[in-house]
Protein backbone atom coordinates (compact mmCIF):
# COMPACT_ATOMS: atom_id res chain seq x y z
CA UNK A 1 0.00 0.00 0.00
CA UNK A 2 2.76 2.45 0.88
CA UNK A 3 4.60 1.73 -2.38
CA UNK A 4 1.45 2.35 -4.45
CA UNK A 5 0.88 5.61 -2.64
CA UNK A 6 4.49 6.73 -3.13
CA UNK A 7 4.43 5.93 -6.86
CA UNK A 8 1.16 7.80 -7.30
CA UNK A 9 2.43 10.76 -5.28
CA UNK A 10 5.63 10.92 -7.36
CA UNK A 11 3.51 10.94 -10.51
CA UNK A 12 1.26 13.62 -9.07
CA UNK A 13 4.21 15.76 -8.03
CA UNK A 14 5.92 15.48 -11.40
CA UNK A 15 2.72 16.74 -13.00
CA UNK A 16 2.76 19.73 -10.66
CA UNK A 17 6.45 20.58 -10.87
CA UNK A 18 6.74 21.95 -14.39
CA UNK A 19 3.60 24.11 -14.62
CA UNK A 20 4.13 25.79 -11.24
CA UNK A 21 7.74 26.49 -12.13
CA UNK A 22 6.73 27.94 -15.50
CA UNK A 23 4.14 30.26 -13.95
CA UNK A 24 6.60 31.88 -11.60
CA UNK A 25 9.90 31.54 -13.44
CA UNK A 26 8.47 33.61 -16.27
CA UNK A 27 7.97 36.56 -13.95
CA UNK A 28 11.05 38.27 -12.62
CA UNK A 29 11.64 41.76 -11.29
CA UNK A 30 13.71 42.64 -14.36
CA UNK A 31 10.89 41.84 -16.81
CA UNK A 32 7.99 44.17 -17.33
CA UNK A 33 4.50 42.93 -16.45
CA UNK A 34 3.11 42.82 -19.99
CA UNK A 35 5.81 40.55 -21.35
CA UNK A 36 5.75 38.24 -18.34
CA UNK A 37 1.99 37.81 -18.59
CA UNK A 38 2.29 36.82 -22.24
CA UNK A 39 4.83 34.12 -21.39
CA UNK A 40 2.87 32.66 -18.46
CA UNK A 41 0.45 29.76 -18.37
CA UNK A 42 -3.11 30.52 -19.48
CA UNK A 43 -6.22 30.09 -17.34
CA UNK A 44 -7.21 27.23 -19.62
CA UNK A 45 -3.86 25.51 -18.97
CA UNK A 46 -4.35 25.91 -15.23
CA UNK A 47 -7.90 24.51 -15.44
CA UNK A 48 -6.65 21.47 -17.36
CA UNK A 49 -3.84 20.97 -14.88
CA UNK A 50 -6.27 21.15 -11.96
CA UNK A 51 -8.55 18.56 -13.60
CA UNK A 52 -5.56 16.28 -14.14
CA UNK A 53 -4.47 16.70 -10.54
CA UNK A 54 -7.98 15.86 -9.31
CA UNK A 55 -7.97 12.74 -11.48
CA UNK A 56 -4.60 11.63 -10.13
CA UNK A 57 -5.67 12.42 -6.58
CA UNK A 58 -8.74 10.23 -7.04
CA UNK A 59 -6.52 7.41 -8.32
CA UNK A 60 -4.25 7.67 -5.27
CA UNK A 61 -7.24 7.59 -2.95
CA UNK A 62 -8.78 4.64 -4.80
CA UNK A 63 -5.51 2.70 -4.64
CA UNK A 64 -5.22 3.20 -0.90
CA UNK A 65 -8.80 3.03 0.40
CA UNK A 66 -9.46 -0.62 -0.42
CA UNK A 67 -13.21 -0.10 -0.59
CA UNK A 68 -15.61 -2.98 -1.05
CA UNK A 69 -17.97 -2.75 -4.01
CA UNK A 70 -20.82 -1.76 -1.70
CA UNK A 71 -18.69 0.92 -0.01
CA UNK A 72 -17.40 2.25 -3.33
CA UNK A 73 -20.93 2.60 -4.68
CA UNK A 74 -21.79 4.93 -1.79
CA UNK A 75 -18.37 6.56 -1.26
CA UNK A 76 -17.53 7.86 -4.76
CA UNK A 77 -20.66 10.00 -5.28
CA UNK A 78 -20.00 11.67 -1.91
CA UNK A 79 -16.33 12.07 -2.82
CA UNK A 80 -17.30 13.74 -6.10
CA UNK A 81 -19.65 16.11 -4.27
CA UNK A 82 -16.91 16.89 -1.70
CA UNK A 83 -14.42 17.52 -4.50
CA UNK A 84 -16.82 19.83 -6.33
CA UNK A 85 -17.19 21.92 -3.17
CA UNK A 86 -13.44 21.84 -2.60
CA UNK A 87 -12.84 23.07 -6.17
CA UNK A 88 -15.12 26.05 -5.53
CA UNK A 89 -13.17 26.92 -2.38
CA UNK A 90 -9.83 26.47 -4.13
CA UNK A 91 -10.90 28.80 -6.94
CA UNK A 92 -10.33 31.62 -4.45
CA UNK A 93 -6.86 30.31 -3.66
CA UNK A 94 -5.84 30.11 -7.29
CA UNK A 95 -7.28 33.55 -7.98
CA UNK A 96 -5.14 34.96 -5.15
CA UNK A 97 -2.05 33.11 -6.41
CA UNK A 98 -2.66 34.40 -9.93
CA UNK A 99 -3.13 37.95 -8.67
CA UNK A 100 0.08 37.66 -6.65
CA UNK A 101 2.00 36.20 -9.60
CA UNK A 102 0.94 39.04 -11.84
CA UNK A 103 2.15 41.74 -9.52
CA UNK A 104 4.30 40.40 -6.71
CA UNK A 105 7.05 42.95 -7.36
CA UNK A 106 4.65 45.89 -7.15
CA UNK A 107 2.28 44.86 -4.34
CA UNK A 108 1.27 47.53 -1.88
CA UNK A 109 1.03 46.68 1.82
CA UNK A 110 -2.75 46.68 1.55
CA UNK A 111 -2.74 44.33 -1.47
CA UNK A 112 -0.34 41.95 0.28
CA UNK A 113 -2.53 41.88 3.39
CA UNK A 114 -5.69 41.37 1.33
CA UNK A 115 -4.13 38.42 -0.52
CA UNK A 116 -2.97 36.93 2.78
CA UNK A 117 -6.50 37.23 4.18
CA UNK A 118 -7.91 35.53 1.06
CA UNK A 119 -5.58 32.56 1.46
CA UNK A 120 -6.28 32.28 5.19
CA UNK A 121 -10.01 32.30 4.44
CA UNK A 122 -9.46 29.45 1.97
CA UNK A 123 -7.67 27.43 4.67
CA UNK A 124 -10.54 28.04 7.08
CA UNK A 125 -13.15 27.11 4.46
CA UNK A 126 -11.33 23.86 3.65
CA UNK A 127 -11.23 22.91 7.34
CA UNK A 128 -14.96 23.66 7.63
CA UNK A 129 -15.68 21.55 4.54
CA UNK A 130 -13.79 18.59 6.01
CA UNK A 131 -15.73 18.93 9.27
CA UNK A 132 -18.98 19.02 7.30
CA UNK A 133 -18.12 15.87 5.32
CA UNK A 134 -16.63 13.78 8.12
CA UNK A 135 -20.01 12.50 9.39
CA UNK A 136 -21.28 12.13 5.83
CA UNK A 137 -18.40 9.83 4.89
CA UNK A 138 -18.70 8.01 8.23
CA UNK A 139 -22.25 7.00 7.31
CA UNK A 140 -21.03 5.02 4.27
CA UNK A 141 -17.58 3.78 5.34
CA UNK A 142 -16.04 2.83 8.68
CA UNK A 143 -14.51 5.35 11.04
CA UNK A 144 -11.03 4.07 10.21
CA UNK A 145 -11.63 4.37 6.48
CA UNK A 146 -13.04 7.86 7.00
CA UNK A 147 -9.88 8.78 8.92
CA UNK A 148 -7.74 7.21 6.18
CA UNK A 149 -9.57 9.21 3.51
CA UNK A 150 -8.99 12.49 5.32
CA UNK A 151 -5.34 11.58 5.95
CA UNK A 152 -4.85 10.91 2.24
CA UNK A 153 -6.80 14.01 1.25
CA UNK A 154 -4.80 16.25 3.59
CA UNK A 155 -1.46 14.78 2.57
CA UNK A 156 -2.15 15.17 -1.12
CA UNK A 157 -3.42 18.73 -0.68
CA UNK A 158 -0.36 19.55 1.44
CA UNK A 159 1.92 18.16 -1.29
CA UNK A 160 0.16 20.26 -3.91
CA UNK A 161 0.31 23.34 -1.67
CA UNK A 162 3.99 22.72 -0.88
CA UNK A 163 4.81 22.49 -4.58
CA UNK A 164 2.88 25.64 -5.31
CA UNK A 165 4.44 27.49 -2.38
CA UNK A 166 7.96 26.49 -3.41
CA UNK A 167 7.36 28.04 -6.83
CA UNK A 168 5.99 31.32 -5.50
CA UNK A 169 8.55 34.05 -4.76
CA UNK A 170 8.39 35.53 -1.28
CA UNK A 171 6.91 38.99 -0.79
CA UNK A 172 9.58 41.64 -1.01
CA UNK A 173 9.37 43.96 2.03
Amino acid sequence: MITQCRIAVVTLMSTLLLPATVIFSQTSPSQDNASSQNQGVSDQDIDLLRKDIRSQKKQVIAANMKLTDAEAEKFWPIYDQYTAELVQINNAKYAAVKQYAQGFTTLSDTQAQDLTKQVLQVDQSVAELREKYMPIFAKVISGKKTALFFQLDRRLVMLIDLQLASAIPLVEP
